[in-house]
């Protein structure tokens, strides 16, 4: 089945909406979703760096923070 879209008529905002409405259905059966094997990977690393005290996890609210004032 192949679906199209407008997307040169859609409105950012539009085009937005659309990308939330499958994002939600895409996550009403995550396990249905396979992560590609480079995401486990880049997980690995990170979780190495973290135990060898090369990096540290922050809380969502700050990385939120950061990243709206690296982008702001």
């Amino acid at each position: 089945m192949s679906k199209s879209l407008p997307l040169g008529e859609m409105t950012l905002h539009e085009k937005l909406a659309a990308m939330e409405l499958l994002w939600e259905d895409l996550t009403r059966c995550p396990e249905s979703v396979d992560s590609p094997t480079w995401h486990q990977e880049v997980l690995d690393e990170r979780r190495q760096r973290v135990a060898k005290g090369e990096s540290q996890f922050n809380d969502w609210e700050t990385a939120k923070s950061e990243i709206r004032n690296k982008v702001s």
